[in-house]
């Protein structure tokens, strides 16, 4: 880390973890129980939510910026870059950019799916942005060996989430658009690929049945995040918790909080502002 980090931040540790709005609650949820006494800092960039339709350039930019504002301002030790979309154009510039501060990205989780599939009919929902990237291409090339991948960009799932609804009845219309057509092909197997979409998995579980196997890689990135970070934990973890949390967002904190605190599933004190820019 930093020296400069330390000597303003103190020794406590910092893990800093951003995405386009709250789906990397999705992650955060799973890091933290894990930890005891790192600080986490979340930013929301909710103003500019979704990434999946923005171009990579835009993508490099706010990653850049929120990278950026966790390490300077928040003296993060190691970022999480809680986003599949952001991971796929932004992660390796992103690294480049802090080379002294570790980068942790998301990636979909064919290789368990493809361990797990009974048919070798895997599906994947994303964004469209996440499929349509090198990144992607490539983690087929390495992992998808000897199974057939469905994908589907599933438009408007994103805002869906960011409006709190991961049940009402317009989602679950969505929902069955996007997963209808991978089952009727054999899929048993269903990748979430994005970090909002964790938060519907009760709701893919319905529509798919329970013959289908749903995976996310939201807690085997979380345990990648302190394997980084070097924290040396008990077997079994820790209940105490992290020391602190604190969420930020770009968007506006008064219409956000609700929607913030049904994710995380409690009281969200203060989510601050932090400028649309």
């Amino acid at each position: 880390m930093d020296t400069r980090h330390t000597a303003i931040f103190g020794t406590t540790s910092t893990i800093g973890v951003f995405d386009s709005g709250v789906g990397g609650l999705s992650v955060l949820r799973e890091l933290g129980p894990m930890l005891s006494g790192e600080r986490l800092v979340y930013i929301g960039d909710s103003a500019h939510v979704p990434y999946g339709s923005k171009s990579p350039a835009f993508i490099q930019e706010r990653a850049l910026q929120l990278s950026r504002t966790l390490i300077d301002q928040h003296g993060a030790s190691v970022v999480l870059v809680a986003c599949n979309t952001a991971t796929t154009h932004a992660v390796e510039l992103v690294r480049a950019t802090f080379p002294a501060v570790p980068i942790v990205g998301m990636e979909p989780g064919i290789k368990p799916a493809a361990a797990a599939t009974r048919t070798g009919i895997v599906g994947v929902l994303a964004t469209t942005s996440t499929l349509a990237g090198g990144r992607f291409a490539d983690l087929l090339e390495r992992t998808a060996h000897g199974v057939e991948v469905l994908t589907q960009a599933c438009a408007g799932l994103v805002e869906q989430v960011e409006a709190g609804d991961v049940s009402g009845p317009d989602t679950l219309a969505m929902l069955r658009r996007c997963l209808e057509p991978m089952l009727m092909r054999g899929a048993d197997t269903v990748v979430l690929g994005c970090t909002h979409f964790p938060f519907l998995r009760a709701a893919v579980q319905e529509i798919a049945g329970p013959s289908v196997t749903v995976v996310d890689t939201a807690a085997a990135v979380a345990r990648q995040t302190l394997r980084v970070l070097g924290t040396n934990r008990p077997k079994g973890g820790s209940t105490s918790g992290p020391g602190t949390v604190t969420f930020l967002t770009s968007g506006n904190r008064i219409d956000l909080r609700p929607v913030f605190e049904r994710l995380w599933g409690e009281h969200v004190p203060i989510v601050h502002g932090m400028g649309a820019e």
